[in-house]
C-alpha cells in the first residue's frame, strides 16, 4: 500500500512539473512571436498560417505512422467532417490569429492575459445554459475580470486608453474564440482524441488563412535568431506544450492542469518584461493579478466540484 501511495505521489507531482512547463512554454511561445514582430519585420498574417500548417502536419505526419488506417477516419462521417471544419477555421484559427494578431498590436503579456478572460466568460455562458444565478464566487471572479480588463486598458483613466482600442477589441475576440475552441468539440471528443483533432483543426485552420494571406508572398531574412524563434513557436510552443499539458490532465485531472497551466500570462508577461523590455507600470501588473486571481477561483471551484 505504501509504495502504490508512492507511486500516485509521484505521478501527481510529475502531473504538476509537466503542466506548469507545458504553460510555461505556451507564454515562451507569445514572446518569440513578439519577438518576430517587433525584431524581424514578420505580420501574423505570416507566422499564423505557417505556424499552424506545418505544426498541424508534423503532428498529422505521426498519426499516419502510428495508426495508418485510422488517421483519416474522421473524414468517412460527414456529420464529423463538419464539426472539425468548423472546430479548425471558427476555433482554433480564429483563436490563433486574433491572439497573435493582439501582441502584434501591443505585446505578449498583455494579449495573453485578456485572453485568459475566458474561463470568467464560459461560467457566464455556463450558467445561462444551466438556467442558474451564479455563485459568489463567480460573480466576484467576473468582476475580478472585468476590472482587471479596465485596468490594463485605461490604467484607471477612463479618459485615456493604455492600449490601441484596436489591441484591446481583438483581444476580446480573441478571449471568445478560445471560449469557441474549448466548448464547441466537444463531442468530438468523446470519439477522438483531443490531440488528433488540433492536428486536423490545425492544417485546416493553416489552409483557410494560407488562401486568404497568401504568406508565400512574404519574404524575409532567415538568421539562426530568426529560425530559432520560429521553431519555438511551432515546435515547443505548439506540439510540446500542449502534448505535455494533455499528459498533465491524465495524470492531475482538468481542473487542477487549468489551475497550473495559469503560468502561461505569467510566464509571457516576465519575457516580455525581462526579455522584450516592455515599459510595464505597477497597474498593469495589478490587472494582470486581478485576471489571474479570476482564473485561480473559477479553478479552485472546478476542483471542489471534481472532487
Amino acid at each position: 500500500m505504501e509504495t502504490r501511495d508512492k507511486k500516485m505521489q509521484a505521478s501527481r507531482t510529475i502531473g504538476v512539473i509537466i503542466t506548469i512547463l507545458g504553460g510555461c512554454l505556451w507564454g515562451a511561445s507569445g514572446a518569440c512571436g513578439q519577438y518576430l514582430f517587433e525584431n524581424k519585420g514578420v505580420t501574423s498574417r505570416w507566422l499564423v498560417p505557417v505556424r499552424l500548417v506545418m505544426a498541424g502536419v508534423c503532428m498529422l505526419v505521426y498519426y499516419i505512422g502510428k495508426e495508418r488506417t485510422k488517421a483519416f477516419r474522421i473524414w468517412k462521417n460527414r456529420k464529423d467532417a463538419v464539426d472539425v471544419i468548423i472546430y479548425g477555421i471558427f476555433g482554433l484559427m480564429l483563436c490563433q490569429f486574433t491572439y497573435f494578431t493582439t501582441i502584434e498590436l501591443s505585446n505578449a503579456g498583455t494579449a495573453t492575459v485578456i485572453q485568459y478572460i475566458s474561463p470568467a466568460i464560459v461560467m457566464v455562458l455556463v450558467c445561462f445554459m444551466e438556467k442558474r444565478l451564479p455563485k459568489f464566487i463567480e460573480i466576484l471572479a467576473l468582476l475580478f475580470a472585468i476590472v482587471g480588463i479596465f485596468i490594463i486598458a485605461t490604467h484607471g483613466n477612463i479618459h485615456q486608453m493604455a492600449i490601441s482600442k484596436e489591441a484591446l477589441i481583438v483581444g476580446l475576440i480573441s478571449a471568445l474564440t478560445v471560449v469557441l475552441y474549448n466548448m464547441q468539440p466537444r463531442r468530438l471528443m468523446a470519439y477522438y482524441p483531443t490531440p488528433y483533432l488540433l492536428a486536423w483543426g490545425m492544417v485546416i485552420g493553416g489552409i483557410v488563412l494560407s488562401f486568404l494571406f497568401q504568406p508565400w508572398k512574404y519574404h524575409y531574412t532567415i538568421d539562426m535568431s530568426f529560425l530559432a524563434a520560429f521553431l519555438a513557436i511551432v515546435l515547443l510552443g505548439t506540439i510540446v506544450a500542449f502534448s505535455l499539458y494533455m499528459q498533465g490532465v491524465k495524470l492531475i485531472g482538468p481542473a487542477r492542469a487549468s489551475l497550473y497551466a495559469c503560468t502561461e500570462p505569467i510566464a509571457s508577461a516576465l519575457l516580455s518584461f525581462f526579455w522584450l523590455k516592455v515599459p510595464f507600470v505597477a497597474v498593469d501588473f495589478l490587472g494582470f493579478g486581478l485576471i489571474i486571481a479570476t482564473i485561480l477561483m473559477l479553478g479552485f471551484s472546478d476542483l471542489k466540484k471534481e472532487k
